[in-house]
Order: C-alpha cells, then structure tokens, then sequence
C-alpha cells in the first residue's frame, strides 16, 4: 500500500509540473492579473494607515513624454510607452531591462532608435522614472479592422485591458500616435492633443 501511494504521489507531481509547462502562459497570465489589476484596489499604503503624514506628490514627466513621442512621430520610428498608475506592472518590469532613470525625451528617443536592440518592446514608466525598457506587453485577443494597427497596439491594448495603465503607441508605419486606457484607445493624435490628455490624467490628480 505504501508503494502505490508513493507511486501515486510521484505520477501527480510529474502530471501537475507537466500542467504548468504546458500552460505556462496562461498561468502568467492569470497571476499577472490578479498582482496587477485586482491587488491594486486594496490601498495598503502608508498614507491610509497615516492619514496625517503628506507624501510628496510626484508629477509624471508629461512635456519629456509629448516631445519624445512628437519627434518619434516626424521620425516614424516605433514606441511603446507604458506608463503605470496603481498597478506597478512588476511581472511586466521583470520582462525587460532595468533602467530606473529621470524620464527625458532624448533618453525615450533613444532607447527605440532603430538601431537600439530594446527598442522592440516597451518602457515603462512610474511617477519621474523610466523604470525599465524591452518589456514584453500581454497581447490583446481582439481582432482590429484598422489597417496600421500592428503588434505595439496590440500589446498597447493587452496591457489596458488588464490593468490601470496609460500605453502610448507611435505608429511605425505611419508615425501615428495612439493613446491606449481601460480597453479604450485614441488614435492620430497631435503633440497638444496628447498632452492635454495626459495632463488631464496624471495632473489633475487630488
């Protein structure tokens, strides 16, 4: 009896670790959204537990943002901006390299130069910080009939679909510039008009 219950034992274990390979993404997928998009209702933060202490409001870099993607877009070179709010996307970090430098629009500009081997995934950025860059985005299961929509707005919409995240998409093809949030999107938008969207985001936070 206590041979079979061990040979039973070691089959289930082979079986369950033959499971997780086989749907390794989707369990990524799975756990990816319960940390990013359901964990982050519930507000752990000091300043909930302290309500009397100020932290300090940190403004996301908008103007550095509009520029970068203004000059991409003249260019039509590719980009794919995440920029976090109460997800922090750390499976999302984990994908790519960390970088954890002052957001400018040189540095974005450059990070997807053509030439530049990160430039195929996305940056993410966090308040002030370009945290990471070459990070790999959920791609979207929705089929679009728009005919410049490629892999980054996709990837844009896979994001948005399971977190809080803004993604910004410059179009390769056209230069384009899209604005991807809670499974929605803007397209073809002009330099005042992403800025305007943006500071309405992250500006106008109490």
């Amino acid at each position: 009896m206590k041979l079979i219950s061990s040979i039973l034992g070691h089959v289930m274990g082979v079986g369950v670790i033959a499971l997780l390979i086989v749907f390794q993404q989707e369990v990524r997928n799975f756990f990816m959204l319960i940390t990013n998009k359901y964990l982050s209702k519930f507000d752990f933060s000091i300043k909930n537990i302290l309500p009397f202490i100020k932290s300090e409001e940190v403004e996301v870099k908008v103007w550095s943002i509009v520029k970068a993607c203004n000059n991409l877009s003249k260019q039509k070179t590719g980009a794919l901006i995440t920029i976090a709010q109460e997800s922090e996307l750390p499976m999302i970090i984990e994908t790519g390299l960390i970088i954890n430098a002052d957001t400018s629009s040189l540095l974005i500009e450059s990070i997807f130069f053509k030439n530049n081997p990160l430039h195929d995934g996305s940056i993410i950025i966090k308040k002030q910080k370009i945290i990471a860059a070459g990070c790999i985005l959920p791609v979207s299961k929705q089929e679009f009939n728009i005919k410049d929509f490629g892999l980054r707005h996709r990837a844009a919409m896979g994001i948005s679909e399971q977190t809080d995240a803004v993604v910004i998409v410059v179009s390769e093809e056209t230069g384009g510039i899209s604005l991807f949030q809670n499974s929605e999107f803007k397209r073809n938008l002009s330099a005042v008009e992403l800025r305007k969207t943006l500071e309405g985001i992250f500006l106008n936070k109490k």
